[in-house]
């Protein structure tokens, strides 16, 4: 018989006499069958606790194999690695309302304190101790928050809250919980609705009060530009003497000569004034418009006299005749 065959008859559920019988019947010498139940693997994972006639030994033993008495002795395989326990259960809120949850545990167990958690919580310490003492945290935790706060940055503080409650038992206990996670909240359909208004009404109000910040904000950049423009006013006000005027009336009027445009300078002597070629054809075409009004007006005041001047002269004529001898 192989070595696996023996292993596999180690590990069913047979009675020793029976496990005798059989082991008889293949050939297997009784020396070597007692050899062989005499030994324990302990995984790399676990940790070994001895028991000797009922009695839990305060050494763990290592990762390999361990040397037991059958029938005397037997070895306790203790998990170290860190476990994920999910459990699903209904957390309270400020408000008084159940939300529906899924979280996930992380926890392990100190490799010095397996004997002792084996002494006072045996092998189901899960359901002994892990479980109650969670749903207990869970809800001392989850009644300090609102509702909407499941759903919110809060989600962390309430993860570190739970953790923490539960560190001050287990923690004595040979227990360490690295970590709570909320995977799943589900918050009633009415709640639901009234946290997303709510939330919406308050990006609202963030958005409205970034855009009065905004407009606060252009308006004293408005205000510091008018205050720069009226400094700056000031100072060209109170570097305009005649001096610098003349200066700049001589600098308009060369780059004036080098304009190709006509233009029409009308001065006093003192100051200029610039007319452009358009002013000018204006003024032209308004004294042409006005040149037959003024030629009627000689015509009409010399009518009468031209009219006079033939009546006269007959009569002028008649005296001269009679004047004759």
């Amino acid at each position: 018989m192989s070595f696996n065959a023996l292993h596999h008859l180690r590990d069913q559920a047979i009675s020793p006499r029976e496990l005798l019988s059989r082991c008889a019947r293949f050939g297997v010498p009784v020396v070597a069958l007692v050899s062989m139940s005499a030994c324990a693997t302990v995984r790399q994972d676990e940790v070994g606790v001895k028991r000797t006639l009922g009695r839990v030994s305060q050494r763990p033993s290592a990762p390999g194999g361990q040397f037991v008495f059958p029938g005397f002795t037997s070895v306790l395989r203790v998990p170290v690695r860190t476990v994920n326990r999910e459990v699903r259960l209904d957390l309270p809120t400020k408000e008084g309302l159940n939300v529906a949850a899924e979280v996930s545990i992380l926890y392990r167990i100190r490799p010095e304190m397996a004997p002792k958690i084996l002494e006072t919580a045996g092998l189901a310490y899960e359901e002994v101790l892990i479980l109650p003492v969670f749903r207990s945290a869970a809800a001392d935790a989850s009644a300090r928050f609102m509702a909407k706060d499941l759903h919110s940055g809060e989600r962390a503080s309430i993860e570190k809250a739970i953790q923490q409650l539960m560190m001050q038992t287990l923690d004595s206990r040979g227990f360490v919980v690295e970590n709570i996670l909320l995977k799943s909240i589900r918050l009633p359909a009415g709640l639901a609705d009234a946290v997303e208004q709510k939330l919406e009404a308050e990006q609202r109000s963030e958005q409205m009060r970034f855009v009065l910040e905004r407009e606060r904000q252009e308006a004293q950049r408005k205000r510091i530009e008018a205050e720069g423009v009226r400094d700056a006013q000031m100072i060209i006000n109170e570097g305009l003497t005649p001096a610098v005027i003349s200066f700049q009336s001589i600098q308009a009027f060369r780059e004036l000569a080098q304009s190709p445009n006509a233009k029409l300078i009308v001065t006093d002597g003192r100051s200029p004034f610039l007319i452009s070629a358009s002013d000018v054809s204006e003024a032209t075409a308004t004294l042409r418009r006005a040149a037959p009004t003024m030629q009627a007006i000689p015509q009409a005041q010399a009518a009468p006299t031209m009219q006079a001047t033939p009546q006269a002269q007959p009569a002028s004529r008649t005296q001269r005749a009679n004047q004759r001898p």
